[in-house]
């Protein structure tokens, strides 16, 4: 059964590369599992979309007759049994998976949202005085130290490759585009070790794919 994963229609330069569809496409490379995509509009929210997802965000799947929301929730499902979420390794790598979106996710989006006001108020809002940025990045500090203690001397977070990879590395990436790992050479290392896997390559490619699409799809229809 062939899996839908739905992303937004169009997005502007900025947040390319880091919409979180592409943890579910690089997942689904990873595991060699066909997937179609289709769109929910990214302004307004349409019912079609809140009836899927009831904050209006993606990535969402459609299998079958399930729709699953949440980046974490979807890596589980679509892995479950794989190499990528076996079951003997499961709990760890559950536990990895919610540290990677509860604990250096939460941390870290908290300043690059702060950063995004200073490059883009009208979006974001204002941006706060730049003590407040700095506290803010001296506590996901505390995170991104922790994680690099533990990336120390290990190749992979858990064992082998698996979803809580794919969940860490994403947020990782967010905070590299920012340079906010020019301390932390074992997070910079882990980064360029699953951004070399083919799977991730041919994701971000789909995926980058998407929006160039998307960006003839609205000068043909401004024509």
């Amino acid at each position: 059964m062939t899996l839908t994963l739905y992303t937004l229609d169009w997005v502007p330069d900025f947040p390319r590369g880091f919409v979180r569809d592409l943890r579910i496409r690089w997942a689904l490379e990873e595991i060699g599992r066909p997937y179609d995509t289709a769109t929910v509009p990214s302004h307004p929210k349409t019912e079609a979309h809140l009836a899927m997802q009831p904050f209006g965000q993606v990535p969402i799947i459609k299998d079958g007759d399930l729709i699953l929301f949440e980046s974490g929730a979807i890596l589980q499902h679509v892995t479950q049994g794989s190499a990528l979420f076996p079951d003997d390794r499961r709990a760890e790598i559950t536990q990895w998976l919610f540290a990677a979106l509860n604990t250096l996710e939460m941390a870290t989006m908290h300043w690059q949202v702060m950063l995004l006001a200073r490059k883009f108020p009208d979006f974001f809002g204002p941006p706060p005085a730049g003590e407040v940025i700095d506290h803010a990045f001296a506590f996901a500090k505390t995170r991104l130290d922790a994680f690099e203690r533990r990336m120390a001397e290990r190749e992979w977070i858990a064992g082998e490759f698996s979803i809580a990879d794919i969940a860490t590395i994403d947020t990782l990436r967010n905070v590299a585009s920012e340079d906010g790992l020019a301390e932390h050479k074992a997070l910079t290392a882990y980064i360029d070790r699953a951004t070399a896997r083919p799977a991730f390559k041919r994701a971000l490619r789909d995926h980058m794919d998407h929006w160039q699409a998307a960006d003839a799809a609205r000068e043909t229809e401004t024509a």
